[in-house]
C-alpha cells in the first residue's frame, strides 16, 4: 500500500503462528462475537459509534478471543507480547496521522488548501470532476507509491472542491480513493507491491505487468461508473459557485505561489524521503508560508488582534495542534475551511490501537492461520484456491485489521498450493494484491480505513460503495480465475 505506512521488512520474516489446540469453530467464535456486538453497537449509536464505542467494542472482541485462547493452552504473556508487537507496527502510522492533521492545519491557515479549492473551482466543471479525481489521484499515488500521501495532499483538497460543488462527500472520497488505490497498487514503489510479490516469490516487474490484465478493467469500469454517475447529476441543480469564490477571494491571499508547499512534498516522496519527514517538512512550511502570506489570518487564530511574532508563534501552534477555522462572509466555506490538527487524529489513532489489541490477540492464539488453513482446504478447483486467497485477505483485513499480515499470511500458506495446482507465482502475488492491499480501506477499524476516514473526513459507511475500484479488484480477479482467463502456469515459463 503505502511507504506511508509501516515499513514491511520485519513483517516479511515473522513466523506464522500455528495453534494445533484450536478448531475452527473455536477460532471463528471471536470473529462472529465481534460482527454482533459491532452491530448492535452501530444500531444503538448510529454515525457516533466511531467516537468511542466501537473501539470498546473491539476490546471486548479481544477479551472473547483471549477466553478462547486461555483454553487453548495459549498464555496471558504470549498474547501480551503479540498485541505489543502489533502496537509498534502501527508506531510510524500513528506518527504520521499526528502529521497529517499538523499539515492540514498549517495548510489551511497558510492558503495553500482555500488555492487549492479556488483553482479546482475555477478549472474542473462538475461534468467532469468524480473521472478527473479519479485520474488525478491515480497519477500522484502511481508517482509517489502511496495512497496515503496521496489522500494527505490533493485528497483533501479535492474533498474541499466536491463539497463546494454541491457533490457527495462520499462520491468524491470513493473516486480519490480508487484512483490513490490504481496508482498504489501497481507503482513499482509501493511497499506493499514488492511485498506481495517477494511473499509470492514472483519479480517484481513481472507481478506488476501480469497485475495490469485484471486492474486495467477495473479501473476502466471505475471511471465508466463515475461517469454515469455524474450523467444522473442535476449539474444544473448544482449551487452557484461565483458567491464561494468571492468570499474566499475576500478572506484568503489566493495565489499559485502557495503551490510551491505541496508540489515540495511531493518531490521529496518521489526522492523516497521517508514519508514521515517529507510530512513534517510540508507542516512546518506551511507554517512559515502562513506567517508571511496571511499573517492576519494567523493572528485572528491566536486570538489576537494585532501582527507580533509572539500571536504569530501561538496562531501557527494553534493550527498544528487543535481545531482552526477561517473566517468569511460564507458559512458554507466556513464549514469547509476548518481544520482540526493534530488532536482531530486522535480519535483515529484511538481506534487503530484497540484494532490492534484484537488483531493481536487473535494472531497470538493461532485464529488467523487456523481461519486461513480451513479456507484452503475448502476447495479443491484452480477457481477455488483464488477464491480462497481472497477470502483470507478479506478476513485477516477485518480481524487483524492490519494489510500487511493480509498479505504475509496468504502468501505464506497458499505458495506452496499455488505450486501444487502447476500456477505461476504471479498468479498468488496478485491476488493478494487485487483483494489484500484494496480491501484494507473497505473496513472501518483497519489502519487503512481509519486513516483515510480520519483525512478525508468521511466515514467509510458513506465512501464504501462509491470506492468502486476497491471492491470491484477481487470480483475482477476471481472473475479471470474462473474463466480461466489468461492464468500462467509453470509450464508457460519453462
Amino acid at each position: 500500500m503505502d511507504s506511508n505506512k509501516i515499513k514491511p521488512t520485519d513483517v516479511r520474516d515473522e513466523p506464522i503462528i500455528v495453534n494445533k489446540e484450536l478448531s475452527i469453530g473455536e477460532a471463528m467464535i471471536p470473529v462472529l462475537a465481534l460482527v454482533l456486538m459491532l452491530a448492535y453497537n452501530i444500531f444503538i449509536f448510529g454515525d457516533s459509534a466511531l467516537g468511542g464505542s466501537n473501539q470498546f467494542i473491539l476490546l471486548l472482541g479481544a477479551a472473547v478471543a483471549a477466553i478462547v485462547g486461555f483454553r487453548n493452552k495459549v498464555s496471558y504473556a504470549q498474547m501480551l507480547e503479540e498485541v505489543g508487537r502489533n502496537v509498534k507496527s502501527t508506531s510510524g502510522a500513528i506518527l504520521i496521522l499526528l502529521m497529517v492533521g499538523a499539515l492540514a492545519g498549517t495548510w489551511m491557515i497558510s492558503g495553500v488548501i482555500p488555492s487549492m479549492i479556488y483553482y479546482g473551482l475555477k478549472l474542473l466543471s462538475p461534468s467532469v470532476f468524480l473521472p478527473a479525481c479519479v485520474i488525478i489521484c491515480s497519477i500522484i499515488s502511481l508517482a509517489t507509491g502511496s495512497s496515503w500521501s496521496t489522500s494527505a495532499t490533493v485528497g483533501i483538497a479535492l474533498i474541499g472542491v466536491g463539497n463546494s460543488m454541491g457533490i457527495s462527500p462520499g462520491m468524491t472520497a470513493g473516486a480519490v480513493l480508487s484512483g490513490a488505490y490504481f496508482g498504489d497498487k501497481i507503482s513499482p514503489l509501493s511497499d506493499t507491491t514488492n511485498l506481495a510479490s517477494a511473499m509470492a516469490g514472483s519479480s517484481l516487474f513481472d507481478h506488476i505487468n501480469y497485475m495490469l490484465k485484471t486492474t486495467i478493467p477495473s479501473i476502466g469500469l471505475t471511471l465508466l461508473v463515475f461517469i454515469l454517475l455524474t450523467f444522473k447529476m442535476d449539474i444544473g441543480a448544482m449551487k452557484n459557485i461565483d458567491d464561494k469564490l468571492i468570499s474566499i477571494e475576500n478572506a484568503v491571499h489566493i495565489s499559485p505561489i502557495l503551490f510551491v508547499v505541496p508540489f515540495t512534498v511531493i518531490i521529496l516522496i518521489l526522492k523516497k524521503t521517508e514519508p514521515l519527514i517529507a510530512l513534517f517538512i510540508g507542516a512546518l512550511m506551511g507554517g512559515i508560508v502562513a506567517v508571511i502570506f496571511q499573517p492576519d489570518i494567523v493572528v485572528q487564530i491566536s486570538g489576537q488582534n494585532e501582527v507580533s511574532a509572539n500571536n504569530l508563534y501561538k496562531g501557527v501552534m494553534t493550527a498544528l495542534t487543535t481545531k482552526t477555522t477561517i473566517t468569511t462572509t460564507n458559512p458554507e466555506i466556513n464549514e469547509l475551511f476548518t481544520a482540526k490538527g493534530m488532536e482531530g487524529m486522535l480519535g483515529t489513532i484511538w481506534l487503530i490501537l484497540c484494532a490492534m489489541v484484537f488483531g493481536g490477540v487473535m494472531e497470538a492464539i493461532g485464529a488467523l492461520t487456523r481461519i486461513s488453513d480451513a479456507l484452503l482446504k475448502l476447495f479443491k478447483s484452480v477457481f477455488g484456491l483464488f477464491a480462497s486467497t481472497v477470502m483470507s485477505c478479506v478476513a485477516i483485513n477485518v480481524t487483524a485489521s492490519d494489510q500487511y499480515l493480509a498479505i504475509v499470511i496468504p502468501g505464506k500458506m497458499y505458495a506452496k498450493a499455488y505450486k501444487n495446482k502447476g500456477l505461476h507465482p504471479v498468479n498468488l502475488s496478485r491476488t493478494l494484491e487485487d483483494s489484500g492491499t484494496v480491501t484494507s480501506v473497505l473496513v472501518p477499524w483497519n489502519t487503512c480505513g481509519a486513516y483515510q476516514s480520519g483525512v478525508l473526513g468521511v466515514a467509510t459507511g458513506d465512501y464504501f460503495i462509491y470506492a468502486v475500484f476497491n471492491w470491484l479488484s477481487p470480483i475482477m480477479t476471481l472473475i479471470f480465475a474462473f474463466f480461466n482467463i489468461k492464468l500462467k502456469h509453470l509450464k508457460d515459463q519453462e
